[in-house]
């Protein structure tokens, strides 16, 4: 792409999403904003287009309405100035999983990984095709702590991760590059949908500093960006661990431990 390309981000009314918006707009990248709060998107873009004179497009979806993730799918599939998605939409429910209402948790995984696989789906052959692009999807350290007791978010946000390894996998040598960004603690409403009071949290990260954060592994082409994560080799030994299993699962018989009843 030998222009910077437009960039499309979900959930771009507030938070991570609006955050973005401005980063790159301040980069000379016009904008296609994807949210519910059309006012919300449109005091954004009328200032952002004021302060940085990039294009701006509105578009109101709800993306858990099918109707409404088809025409964003169309936008990303269609729209050959789309080189970069940043799937940024997201929420969080309150209470433990016996808790939880079975339809609430239904739709926090329809939002949190069904649409993500069905936007890096519309977007990824185009830009694989083209051998350029780059698609971000923001996880969650959650995803990595099954003992924080977030359960169904946390398995959403660790599919997001095992999502974006996946396909730098696939689309890497393609010339594609996807990004995942794990947040821990940020000052977004994401803790209002889940009836918590972030200003009662200690060690809360502010959006800015997140996304400034997630924007120098974004430059740097990381696979996986921590923001929180003083200690980068800790997630270095992290993942070297899970790769230098591998080769220990291909085995016809079970292990010996496993060959006698208890």
């Amino acid at each position: 792409m030998t222009q910077r390309p437009a960039v499309l981000i979900t959930g771009a009314s507030t938070g991570i999403g609006a955050t973005y918006a401005e980063r790159f707009a301040r980069r000379g990248h016009d904008l296609v904003l994807v949210a519910r709060n059309v006012a919300r998107m449109e005091t954004l873009a009328s200032r952002l287009r004021q302060e940085t004179g990039v294009a701006i497009d509105i578009f109101q979806a709800d993306l858990t309405q099918t109707s409404d993730l088809a025409r964003v799918e169309s936008r990303l599939r269609d729209d050959a100035r789309i080189g970069i998605l940043v799937n940024n939409a997201g929420t969080a429910i309150g209470g433990s999983f016996l808790e939880q209402d079975v339809d609430d948790m239904t739709r926090l995984v329809a939002l949190n990984a069904t649409v993500l696989v069905r936007l890096a789906s519309a977007i990824a052959p185009r830009l694989a095709a083209a051998g350029d692009g780059a698609i971000v999807n923001i996880s969650s350290v959650v995803g990595l702590i099954p003992e924080f007791g977030s359960t169904v978010y946390g398995a959403t946000k660790a599919f997001v991760l095992f999502l974006s390894q996946g396909l730098a996998h696939e689309l890497g040598p393609k010339g594609v590059y996807v990004q995942a960004v794990l947040p821990a603690a940020t000052r977004t409403e994401i803790w209002d949908h889940a009836g918590v009071d972030v200003n009662t949290m200690g060690n809360v990260m502010e959006v800015a500093d997140l996304v400034d954060a997630a924007l120098v592994g974004f430059d740097r082409r990381e696979p996986v960006t921590i923001p929180p994560l003083h200690d980068a080799s800790q997630w270095d030994a992290l993942d070297g661990a899970r790769k230098a299993i591998i080769g220990s699962f291909g085995n016809a018989q079970p292990a010996e431990r496993y060959r006698s009843p208890v």
